[in-house]
């Protein structure tokens, strides 16, 4: 059955976004193939993918979206209560190639989808083409019989995007003001159309993302929602760091700003590890493609504790085997005293470009 596209709008329909701390149904993940982002034929980051997968289905139902051709790998590698569909895309992205779900009052869900240009285009997007990405969030929305909002004419990524799920979201003008994304509007019509799509009263501005995040500024290597009125931020002490101007800056507006409810925020400063590099042997793993971002061993990718992800129960915080790996742990046990704290080493998945919340997606339970 194909599932009806709504003409209206979640806002008009009484739908909002929850917050990611708020009870899910369940998560969706893609398999990583792709050899021009994942070094070594992607064999190791499949198997950060299923660490990650398996500590999620802890606490939760897990899918993983695999294309046809590793099927087989994927759910011979994956234990049996993970559920392992076919679905094509052109990389594991699922924050920003999934739909965002929003719900109502009634016990209902919907979904959004978004426009996506592979993270800016033909001129500097990372890879081309992306045609199988722009079909995730409607082959999802399909399988789990949930209409659809479309809302192409906003290029929107998941990443770039955190909500309290009470009308506050946060986001970056590096990102969404971007001429790579949506050229044509201003940061009023762009504030229109996510009060429209997430029922959202406040946008929180931060002026830019991390330094050398090849995502132009995604707001989750940054900050996130740790609940209604509480957020989490990387941070640095460190003059001569790479990120402690952009950390400063995004401390001095969140410190000085008021949520929707009027609330001045409280802040966590959770301290960065060591920023990672490929060796040269690592980045010889690496497929050469001319569209695609080049990994070589000069690039230095960013690690943060920020890019985690808060499921039932738990919360799946990226550890890099760095000293600072301890201090974030207990860090994250006084944020959530409620919720079991379950690091899996991400390297992996830094060199590629993001982290554990880059590749998930929360589907809230109705």
């Amino acid at each position: 059955m194909v599932v009806a596209t709504t003409t209206s709008t979640p806002k008009q329909d009484g739908f909002r976004m929850p917050g990611e701390f708020e009870p899910h149904k369940g998560t969706w993940m893609l398999w990583p193939t792709r050899t021009d982002t994942w070094r070594a034929g992607a064999k190791p980051a499949q198997r950060v993918f299923v660490e990650v997968a398996k500590a999620i289905s802890k606490f939760e139902p897990v899918t993983m979206c695999v294309s046809a051709d590793q099927f087989e790998n994927a759910r011979a590698q994956l234990p049996n209560h993970i559920r392992v569909i076919e679905l094509s895309s052109n990389d594991a992205w699922m924050r920003d190639m999934g739909p965002t779900f929003v719900k109502n009052d009634k016990d209902e869900i919907r979904g959004i989808d978004w426009g996506f240009n592979a993270w800016g285009g033909l001129v500097e997007g990372l890879y081309f083409p992306w045609h199988l990405d722009l079909h995730v969030k409607k082959k999802v929305l399909e399988i789990e019989q949930v209409k659809r909002y479309d809302a192409n004419e906003l290029i929107l990524e998941g990443g770039a995007i955190t909500v309290d799920g009470e009308g506050t979201l946060i986001t970056t003008e590096q990102c969404l003001l971007n001429p790579n994304r949506n050229p044509s509007l201003s940061r009023e019509q762009i504030e229109k159309k996510l009060d429209d799509y997430l029922t959202i009263e406040k946008v929180i501005w931060l002026k830019d993302g991390l330094v050398g995040d090849e995502t132009d500024g995604h707001v989750d290597e940054v900050v996130f929602f740790v609940r209604p009125g509480e957020v989490a931020i990387g941070w640095t002490d460190d003059p001569n760091h790479s990120q402690y101007s952009v950390l400063q800056d995004a401390y001095n507006i969140l410190k000085n700003a008021t949520d929707a409810k009027g609330r001045k925020l409280k802040i966590h400063k959770i301290h960065l590890p060591d920023q990672i590099t490929l060796t040269q042997s690592e980045s010889e793993e690496i497929d050469f493609a001319h569209n695609s971002f080049r990994r070589s061993s000069e690039v230095t990718f960013i690690s943060t504790y920020i890019n985690c992800y808060l499921c039932n129960g738990g919360v799946i915080l990226p550890v890099f085997d760095d000293p600072q790996d301890k201090v974030a742990i207990e860090s994250f046990k006084k944020m959530y005293p409620d919720r079991e704290i379950v690091p899996v080493n991400t390297r992996e998945i830094s060199v590629a470009g993001g982290n554990i919340h880059c590749i998930t997606q929360q589907q809230p339970l109705p």
